[in-house]
Formats: structure tokens, sequence, C-alpha cells
């Protein structure tokens, strides 16, 4: 998946060194890719070795969106993933996973923002929104013109996230939204963010489209955070948020309508992970080339070098994992319980391959100019988000075993 296309190093710096992927495409699955998936494959490839990776230690230190690079991703026609039309790119599933690997290989918080904005947000509302909803919000958000987010989790409900306590109450030719979300990508920085409540009435789930301008609404950005420290989540309050009714998403009666939104970023976390872990195996493999100790490079050494294939061992099963369930994808096969087990695998896996990336660098591997600890932090995410590993070990085990383990 991985396959070098960086132009060749020089000897300007470590930081260039540092940049430029090495090639980890053992099994040559980029055969399979056609002329289309391999140009948006190599243009995000060289947007994140030459725009993102310099600026990501910085950003992620301060806890500062780069919004210098996040402009940058219309141009790369990426935002809006696989929606077809309003101004989106209508992007075939593999495509759509490599640009997530890509954006994660080069910063875990670039990775998120854009599949907040393109995977929940505009997905919400490109699934379950009305015609005139879609032509409104989608080109804009298309263009980053506009900010999206996507408010499900609350304080008290994450994992079980069915058991929302935000309600909507009819009145007139609107409705009253008034709850608490949390852990909300872009929450504080949108300015519409897709609210799911549930209806005060018949207590169906349904979702609203809120101009986070309304009074009652506000956002807080969430502070001290040890991972993706550079893209910002919030805590949202909403005090009677008056929203129009042609704001609400018509498509969403029940939360098997909210689960359908969340079913189709499951796949995006496996490739997200696969990008981490991509990153951190590049690392390690340099400085394991570069780096001389008793007289001789590390990567001479019998127990590194062992190490070094396990972990691209590890690798090439998350790379194939990734491609199955691409092809799933466009088959229209993919199932829940498919891409939970995908997640899970490779969020478990990329987690192993950075540990290992993060002791090979010895003492350097704590230093962010090194990147391999700031993807260590970042897989955390990933690894709670879109639901836990033991949240998705438990949905796969109650479809292999037909028991439930869990309301």
């Amino acid at each position: 998946m991985a396959v070098d296309t960086s132009i060749p190093a020089d000897s300007s710096g470590a930081q260039h060194q540092l940049t430029e992927a090495l090639g980890t495409d053992f099994f040559s699955v980029r055969h399979q890719f056609t002329d289309a998936q391999w140009d948006t494959f190599t243009a995000v490839r060289r947007f994140v070795d030459h725009e993102v990776i310099p600026r990501a230690a910085e950003a992620w230190d301060a806890a500062e969106m780069s919004w210098d690079v996040i402009n940058g991703l219309p141009a790369l026609g990426i935002v809006g993933d696989d929606i077809t039309g309003y101004g989106c790119p209508g992007l075939d599933h593999l495509t759509c996973g490599l640009v997530s690997m890509e954006l994660a290989r080069g910063d875990g918080s670039l990775a998120t923002f854009h599949a907040v904005q393109s995977g929940l947000a505009m997905k919400a509302i490109a699934m379950l929104g009305s015609e005139e909803q879609k032509q409104e919000f989608l080109p804009a958000m298309a263009r980053l013109d506009l900010i999206g987010a996507f408010g499900l989790t609350e304080p008290e409900h994450g994992s079980d996230s069915v058991s929302l306590e935000t309600t909507a109450r009819r009145d007139g030719d609107d409705w009253v939204i008034d709850g608490r979300k949390r852990w909300i990508g872009n929450g504080s920085i949108a300015g519409r963010t897709v609210v799911w409540a549930r209806d005060a009435e018949t207590q169906a789930v349904k979702g609203f489209i809120v101009d986070t301008s309304t009074p009652g609404y506000e956002g807080t950005v969430i502070p001290r955070k040890g991972s993706m420290r550079s893209v910002w989540q919030a805590d949202i309050t909403l005090d009677g948020v008056r929203v129009p009714d042609r704001d609400r998403l018509p498509g969403a009666e029940t939360f098997k309508d909210t689960g359908r939104v969340l079913a189709t970023t499951r796949g995006t976390c496996a490739w997200m992970a696969l990008g981490h872990a991509t990153a951190a195996y590049d690392a390690a493999l340099r400085y394991t080339l570069e780096r001389t100790q008793f007289g001789h490079p590390l990567a001479s050494f019998q127990i590194v070098q062992e190490r070094l294939v396990k972990m691209l061992a590890e690798l090439t099963g998350m790379q194939l994992y990734c491609m199955q369930i691409a092809r799933l994808a466009e088959e229209g096969d993919l199932a829940p319980t498919i891409a939970g087990l995908a997640k899970m695998n490779n969020t478990r896996k990329a987690r192993w391959v950075i540990a290992e990336a993060r002791d090979l660098l010895g003492g350097n591997g704590i230093l962010l100019d090194n990147h391999v600890i700031r993807h260590m932090a970042d897989i955390e995410s990933i690894h709670t988000f879109e639901g836990t590993e033991t949240v998705q070990t438990l949905i796969v085990g109650r479809e292999i075993t037909g028991h439930s383990a869990f309301t």
C-alpha cells in the first residue's frame, strides 16, 4: 500500500529524511490500483510528505489546528469522499481508504478532521437529508467554506449512544433541542452540527442540522488532551436551541438510521490505523538503517531484523484487511460486523507496531521530531472512537454465536 513515490533524499537535514516515506508494499497490492486510484493516492502522498508532516509536530505540541494545511484539502479533490454530485468527488471505496490511510500516516488529527467533515457530517446529510438540504450544504462543505460536525456522543453515553438523553420537542414549525454532547470533533468551529436527539413525544431518535450561531448552542474545546491534540473536540450545550423543521433530516427516524451513517465510518478507522502503523514502521526502518551502535547499523543486528520483519508481517495483514473491506464496500456487501472486525484488528495491530517502533528508536523515540510518539498517542483515539475494541468484539461475537452478551 505505502509505495515509495517520494523524490530522492538529499543531505539537507533530518526533517527531509523523516518525511520521505519508504516502500512497504511487500505483497505488491499496488498492481490492483487503477490509474485514477494511483493518481489520487500519489497526489495525497506528496501533499502529506511535503505539507503535512513538516508541520505536524509543531501543531500537535501547541494543540493548534493547522488551517494552512486543512485549507489545502479541497484542491486534492478528496473532501466528501464517495458522495457523488453536489461538488463532491465521488471517489470509489478503495480510493477513500487510501486517502484516509495517507492523511493518518501524516497526521492523525488531520485525518480525523477529514473523517468528521466527509465521513460523518457530510455523509449524514447525503444519506438522510432532503434534496434541498444536499443542495444547500454539501457543495459548501466540499469546498470547506462550511465546516460540519456530528453530535451524537454524550457525557454519560459513549458506547451506549443509543441511550442518548438529548431531547427535541415540536413547537409549531420548529423543534426545540435541549441536552449535552461530548467529544464532538469540530463542534466548536463548525457552522453546522448534525445533532441527534430523542423526540420528546415518540422517543424516536431524529437528526437535525443545527446552525451553530443559534442562541442556546455553545461549543467549548476540550483541553489537555494527550491524543489527537491538533484537532479540536468539544463539549456542546444545547439550551432551548430552536431548529426549523426544514433542517430536520427526513431520513433519520430511528437510531438504526444513525447506525447506517456510523457503519460507513468503521472501515475508515481500519484504514486510519494502517496509516499510523505505516508511519511508525517507516520511521523505525529508517532509524535502524541510519543509527550506528557498537560500530554497526542497528539494522544489521539479528534481533532488530526479526522485530522489523514481524512489524512488516502485521502491517501487510492490515493492508489485506483494508483491501478486502474496500472490495466488499464497492460491491455493497460490507456488513457492519465485517467493518467492525477490521477496525478491531487494525487498531490492535497498529498499537503493537507503533510500540515496537517506539522501542527501536530508544530514547529518541519520545521526541516529536521523530514522529513515532505522536502516532503512539494518536492511535489511542482511533482505538476508542467509532466503537471501542470491546464493543466491536461483542458485536462480532453476537454475529458468530447468535448470543448477545450485552443489551
